[in-house]
């Protein structure tokens, strides 16, 4: 037992894969190479495709507006962006509250519960008569679903060391992309192929069938999911040691995990989680890029805009857009892992880089010319989401599990808040071009890519004062 390995933790410093951490525990490289492969067959396929049903119950109100939602219920523009509103402020600020949760449950039950709820909600959504009656629904399923993203990215950070991390985020969050690439062929075979069906409108069908995919899928991964390394039931007693032993090994604070004391209160864990700039410089970078992530509810919109009149023919449209940023933000999580004390500079660069591209969509009337700078910007604005995620997953590995519970979930909720505002940037009168929406999300791009280069220079300065 006395072969060794060496990893490199998000600050650059390497660690031994074995040690007497847990007792009297220690492994071959082998063996934590097994333990590694096994989390992540039993982890991330199963959270990536929770990640793709959520998107795709999260947007399906765009796809549903341009087959017939909103004259069949009599919505205003304004009322549109209502609906979306209602749902983030569920999403953005449950998520918080619902990781204070998870630190004290099994993942695998909490996740499956909360999956079970927002599907039923969703199909219920193909039964609404009015507005109010989809407004509640919309804000229900916002609730539910504001658990999964935190609270994933929380269990990530408690089971992968620091330089596991990156890639496997861009590739959870890269779900998204794919759920709104499928989320736009399911729409345009649903909507269009079951318009009528027993005399219910093909948006009814949209929800309906969306939301029995959910339910499926969580009764499934209840099964699957692993809990937390210490209580997992799929690992055997050694292959947990290991776990929690090479975790311990590479700075993370894995508090009452591992039996060390007491947990803190929540109100405790909430002050040390806002007093800590990481938190809030992470927090606001993903808050202001997430500005930008409002478009997929008016991707159909957009493109129909753009000349493609059948909402059939717009939906399908829209899966390039997330197919080509699913490809950019998954190679760019590989890449990161490979610069990682300077992933907030990489980010940074990509948002940058979409807000030089929003510029030009401004001033670019051809229709095909625009719908290929629509790819061109989401591939940057995804990619820098995705990797913001990376960032703080592994920018507070050292802060207590409650804290960082806390400080993993503030980027979501300050990030998916910015749709709040950003559900009014493409009224429809300001179609086809829609100024006013473009030129707003290129000053949070900009300004969310100097604040990354900022926090980038922030953690490096940090990182030379705990090495003196």
């Amino acid at each position: 037992m006395d072969s060794t390995s060496t990893t490199k933790t998000e600050s650059g410093h390497q660690y031994q894969s074995h040690d007497e951490l847990v007792g009297d525990v220690a492994w071959t490289p082998a063996e934590e190479h097994k333990v590694v492969r096994k989390v992540d067959m039993r982890l991330i396929p199963t959270v990536w495709l929770m990640f793709v049903i959520s998107w795709m119950d999260r947007s399906n109100l765009g796809n549903a507006k341009i087959a017939g939602l909103n004259a069949d219920l009599n919505l205003s523009s304004t009322d549109y962006s209502l609906a979306i509103i209602t749902f983030y402020f569920g999403y953005a600020f449950c998520g918080p509250l619902s990781n204070l949760i998870i630190t004290r449950v099994r993942p695998s039950i909490y996740f499956a519960c909360l999956m079970m709820v927002w599907g039923i909600i969703t199909c219920c959504m193909g039964a609404v008569k009015t507005f109010p009656q989809l407004l509640v629904l919309r804000i229900l399923v916002g609730i539910f679903e504001g658990g999964l993203t935190p609270g994933v990215y929380y269990v990530i950070s408690s089971w992968y060391v620091p330089a596991e991390q990156a890639k496997r985020a861009a590739f959870v969050l890269s779900a998204v992309l794919l759920g709104g690439a499928f989320g736009g062929i399911i729409a345009g075979a649903v909507t269009g192929g079951m318009e009528g069906r027993y005399g219910i409108r093909g948006w009814r069908w949209l929800f309906i069938v969306e939301g029995i995919i959910t339910i499926i899928w969580a009764m499934i991964a209840g099964f699957i999911l692993p809990d937390f390394p210490a209580n997992c039931r799929h690992f055997t007693p050694e292959q947990r040691a290991i776990a929690v032993a090479r975790l311990k090994n590479s700075g993370t604070n894995l508090g009452d995990n591992e039996s060390e004391g007491p947990q803190i209160g929540k109100l405790r864990a909430l002050k040390l989680a806002f007093s800590d700039w990481r938190t809030w410089g992470v927090a606001g970078g993903i808050g202001l890029c997430g500005c930008a992530t409002v478009l997929p509810y008016f991707y159909p919109t957009l493109v129909n805009g753009l000349g493609y009149k059948e909402h059939v023919k717009a939906q399908y449209m829209t899966v390039p857009i997330w197919a080509v940023a699913f490809v950019c933000a998954l190679s760019s999580g590989f890449i990161a892992d490979r610069i990682p004390n300077h992933r907030a500079a990489f980010i940074a660069g990509w948002a940058g880089f979409a807000a030089i591209i929003s510029i030009v969509v401004c001033v670019v009337e051809e229709y095909k010319a625009r719908y290929v700078l629509l790819i061109f910007q989401g591939c940057g604005v995804w990619t820098s989401i995705s990797l913001g995620v990376a960032v703080a997953t592994t920018t507070f590995q050292d802060m207590r599990p409650e804290v960082r519970a806390i400080a993993v979930s503030l980027p979501q909720a300050v990030g998916n808040a910015a749709n709040i505002y950003g559900a009014y940037l493409f009224p429809q009168e300001h179609a086809p071009r829609y100024l006013t929406g473009f030129a707003v999300i290129t000053a949070t791009l900009a300004a969310g890519s100097i604040l990354f280069a900022i926090v980038d220079l922030g953690l490096a300065r940090r990182r030379k004062r705990l090495a003196a």
